[in-house]
């Protein structure tokens, strides 16, 4: 056996050098719409790759790439066994997996000699193969074929390319700080894209590179902090041949986290994807259309839009900005994915925990001037570093309000209210269960959560309302139908999993609410945009805090849609509530969808019990007199006894009652409009 194996090593040829420095192009991973015939993105089309003299390349880069992959490079004969074991506790013990265990020489083998078969004898061969590759070519010979072989996304190969591409450079041109950030890139380049969802993770990778050269003295320390404090743009991304851009490669950036970066860049798969592509072209025209459109009247330059089957989660359609060849908009962003404030579209969540604890949609809330903050008094109305009074978006208070019309009138004071008697814990729970994954610091959220004071994605809160959609059964969101390997087999095949989150009757209460026109008409009018006439739709619309981000939420049994409207900066627009600066690029693609779809109904809710205690049943003059809700029930078991001692045992009770009292001096039992000149908070 030893001699077998001997002969089998020694059997083992270098190629011609030739044929090394012919890029061995891999089969081309495809990746399609749900026919399977609509061709969004083909990964080797366009490949580009320019190969260049070791040295026209910047001595930053070549150390950055040897201090972060192998700097033991010059000294080592194509092996070293200490660095793949310290590369392996450094990764196991951090769980970084900053750290590679083979070196420059193996990487060079792997990625231009050997073949992607995964055989048990690979890694024995490519180890062979380094050896030998060091006999016959010098280091600096052996370094050029790396640096033109690497990978950096998409179609984009060799160092001289990437440096074109992302800094419009030549490789030679470019500053320590951008070397570095091309020696981070190649490890993960779809998840480490600087036009991709984890440019922090890049950064810190960046400053990894910056500090390993710093400590190989490959830098010193006045190099080191000028390249930390450095401000690189990288130029808009080139993407050649390409439909669906944003969502091609959010698909890329998926496929990698879920099988690796090898899959994408050289499986030769065929990926087919959930896009329906008729309706992408649809919301790709309209977004085009509206963002000069609200640039010119709302100061917004940027918009997204979102589209998902709530019965399967399939993502219908996915448009990240209003061109996303537009570089004066940043159009390469993906506005769909990037966490903003949702303004009043989070409220649906706080009365669907609210529902659950058994309050309905009848219960009165009253809308007067509130602090609720219990250690500021009650009649300092203002908002502060430690005090909470928000005040609805048309500085109106309203006086006894039923849950179903504060919701549909989106009105804040009585869902700030909501809130409280939901609980903020319940809430976030339920908002998570439903597939709103980014409100994770519970500790930094108060009250104002229910007006948007989360940050959210356009595409978790479009997941999540399909809940509503639904019947109140989850089906996450996903971007693939099935995978072909390159002989035409199915190898993986998506199958929902619907989970139901939200009990049937809170769902059916939710959809009835947000699609009663006559509840929403003080409000929004009784044509307006977010009424269909021909169609059970229901809608929801938010504006962020300062104007910042417009959203519009509508969905029907058997499609969800969303919009967004704000800039890339976070700079506000116009103070215009949504209604007025998004709910028009929704409806029209609302109705370009609407009429080749089944028309299906939403499933009424049960009515309420008729023994429900007065408040929870639409009353609020009693011959007790006029209370807020704090009053009449403990917000944790809201249909046991009426409170002994609420003044005492809640701590928002005499804040609330000091807004009803104000009331009822000023009014009577009047419902009276009255104007205020409190602080703002933007939620409509």
């Amino acid at each position: 056996m030893a001699g077998i194996s001997i002969l089998w090593m020694a059997s083992l040829r270098i190629p011609a050098l030739e044929s090394i420095s012919e890029r061995r192009i891999d089969q081309s991973t495809k990746i399609y719409d749900r026919t399977g015939e609509v061709l969004l993105y083909d990964m080797a089309k366009d490949v580009r790759q320019e190969r260049i003299a070791i040295e026209d390349i910047s001595p930053y880069a070549i150390n950055a790439t040897i201090a972060i992959e192998d700097k033991d490079f010059y000294s080592h004969n194509g092996f070293q066994l200490s660095s793949f074991l310290r590369a392996v506790i450094v990764n196991v013990t951090t769980l970084s997996f900053s750290q590679g265990g083979s070196t420059i020489t193996q990487q060079v083998v792997k990625n231009s000699i050997l073949t992607k078969d995964k055989t048990p004898t690979r890694k024995i061969k490519e180890l062979i193969l380094a050896l030998k590759l060091e006999k016959v070519l010098t280091k600096n010979e052996i370094l050029s074929l790396y640096l033109n072989e690497l990978p950096y996304g998409g179609t984009i190969y060799g160092i001289e390319e990437a440096s074109q591409n992302f800094f419009h450079k030549k490789a030679s041109d470019i500053t320590l700080a951008e070397s570095a950030y091309l020696a981070a890139i190649p490890q993960a380049p779809t998840y480490y894209s600087p036009y991709g969802q984890h440019t922090d993770k890049l950064e810190n990778r960046k400053n990894l590179v910056l500090k390993e050269m710093l400590s190989n003295e490959f830098i010193n320390q006045e190099e080191y902090d000028k390249a930390l404090s450095e401000k690189v743009e990288f130029k808009p991304r080139s993407t050649g041949n390409i439909k669906a851009p944003h969502f091609v490669f959010f698909v890329m950036d998926y496929l990698a986290n879920k099988y690796g970066e090898d899959v994408v860049q050289n499986s030769g798969f065929k990926i087919v994807t959930t896009l329906d592509y008729s309706i992408q072209q649809e919301a790709e025209d309209i977004a085009f259309k509206y963002g000069s459109i609200n640039k010119e009247k709302f100061n917004a330059d940027n918009n997204a839009m979102v589209v998902i089957d709530p019965k399967t989660g399939d993502i219908l359609a996915m448009v990240g900005s209003r061109n996303y060849f537009d570089q004066d908009t940043d159009g390469n962003f993906n506005a769909a994915i990037g966490h903003r404030q949702p303004g009043s579209t989070f409220k649906p969540f706080v009365y669907s925990a609210l529902f659950n604890k058994g309050f309905t949609d009848k219960t009165i809330l009253f809308d007067t001037a509130t602090q609720f903050s219990p250690a500021c008094a009650p009649d300092y109305l203002i908002s502060d570093d430690k005090c909470y009074a928000p005040v609805n978006y048309d500085y109106v208070f309203r006086g006894p309000m039923t849950v179903r019309n504060a919701l549909a009138q989106s009105i804040n004071i009585p869902a700030v209210k909501a809130l409280y008697l939901a609980g903020l814990n319940n809430s976030i729970k339920l908002a998570e269960s439903m597939g709103i994954e980014s409100l994770t610091e519970l500790n930094q959220y108060g009250l104002s959560l229910v007006l948007g004071g989360g940050s959210v994605s356009l595409l978790d809160m479009t997941s999540a309302y399909s809940v509503f959609a639904n019947d109140g059964v989850r089906n996450h969101y996903n971007p693939l139908l099935w995978i072909e390997d390159s002989q035409g087999n199915i190898i993986d095949k998506y199958n929902p999993f619907p989970t139901r989150v939200l009990p049937a009757q809170t769902s059916r209460m939710i959809s009835n609410i947000l699609s009663d026109n006559e509840a929403r008409t003080p409000a929004y009018g009784p044509n307006s945009a977010l009424y269909i006439a021909d169609r059970d739709v229901a809608v929801k619309t938010g504006t962020s805090n300062d104007y910042r981000d417009a959203w519009i939420i509508g969905y029907s049994p058997n499609i969800v849609v969303s919009a967004w409207v704000g800039n890339n900066d976070n700079s506000p627009m116009e103070k215009k509530v949504a209604g007025l600066i998004v709910s028009p690029m929704w409806r029209e693609l609302m109705d370009k969808i609407l009429p080749n779809l089944p028309y299906e109904s939403f499933i009424p809710p049960e009515p309420n019990e008729d023994n429900l205690k007065p408040v929870l049943n639409g009353v609020w003059q009693t011959s007790s007199g006029i209370h807020s809700i704090l009053y009449w029930v403990d917000k944790n078991n809201p249909n046991g006894p009426i409170p002994n001692n609420p003044s005492a045992n809640d701590a928002q009770f005499n804040n609330w009652e000091y807004g009803v009292r104000q009331w009822v001096n000023l009014n009577g039992y009047n419902n009276v409009y009255i104007n205020t000149s409190s602080t703002t908070t933007n939620a409509f």
